[in-house]
């Protein structure tokens, strides 16, 4: 289970026993900490697409910095981020090799032990994984268009690394009770997990995903064991104290990030 952890300058970020214990270094950030105003209140990490209303890039800059110091990751550069588009894109940054921010993807691998790397969540999943050396490393975002696109998978297949030796992640996103889809969202769901959609039908068609519960098994289908994989049972839409949401604020929000950066 994720853990909760009260850092210096009021800054808030849940951490996993499992890539701790292996001298991983990592953080799922919260809303807590930062020094950006309303909306965007105050460890913002990101801004929303097709909004008006921005946040200002220089404080989302030092939002990162503040939060990569505190939790022990390097704050010598920007972390590596991408465009994130809701697929299943996987992109690496290398030793040596330069990193295109402008890349449109959802999953980031890296083997470069002096970057960071990130995606960047309002609801969505965010993911972490690592070769139990923490050599390699993953950081994925998975909406539940990703989910079902694949992006698990695409990016465990990328690792240079045996997957069920892995350790994984998954940080906080909008529960299932939260998350209301239409039919045509369920089916999507149905197709791809069959009898182990974890979905609930309403009489009127609608219903709920569960997105956690739904990376859990891509996560075990792929090839890491169920002791080898840490979640939380936090939701972002739920805890508004500690979390941005989509959802609830209908767009006009903040961006939490998972980072993580190779170790050895």
């Amino acid at each position: 289970m994720l853990q909760r952890h009260e850092l210096p300058n009021g800054i808030v970020a849940y951490l996993s026993p499992l890539l701790g214990e292996r001298g991983i270094r990592h953080a799922f950030s919260t809303r807590l900490g930062g020094i950006s105003p309303q909306p965007f209140a105050s460890m913002n990490l990101g801004n929303p697409n097709g909004c008006a209303t921005q946040d200002d890039y220089a404080r989302i800059w030092e939002n990162y910095r503040l939060l990569e110091r505190a939790t022990g990751l390097s704050d010598h550069d920007k972390p590596c981020r991408v465009h994130q588009v809701h697929g299943n894109t996987v992109v690496a940054t290398r030793v040596g090799q330069e990193f295109d921010t402008n890349a449109k993807a959802d999953a980031i691998v890296s083997d470069d032990r002096s970057r960071v790397i990130s995606v960047r969540v309002a609801d969505c999943v965010p993911i972490l994984v690592a070769s139990d050396d923490g050599k390699q490393v993953a950081a994925i975002h998975a909406g539940w268009r990703g989910v079902v696109s694949g992006v698990v998978a695409a990016a465990l297949q990328r690792l240079n690394a045996s997957v069920s030796g892995c350790v994984a992640a998954i940080g906080p996103c909008i529960s299932e009770e939260a998350f209301e889809v239409g039919p045509e969202v369920l089916a999507e769901f149905d197709r791809v997990f069959g009898d182990r959609a974890p979905t609930r039908r309403r009489a009127d068609g609608k219903g709920h995903v569960d997105l956690r519960q739904a990376v859990r098994l891509q996560l075990l289908d792929a090839g890491i064991p169920d002791d080898r994989i840490d979640a939380t049972d936090r939701c972002t839409f739920t805890h508004q104290e500690e979390f941005f949401s989509h959802r609830r604020e209908n767009g006009v929000t903040g961006r939490m990030a998972a980072l993580i950066q190779p170790t050895g």
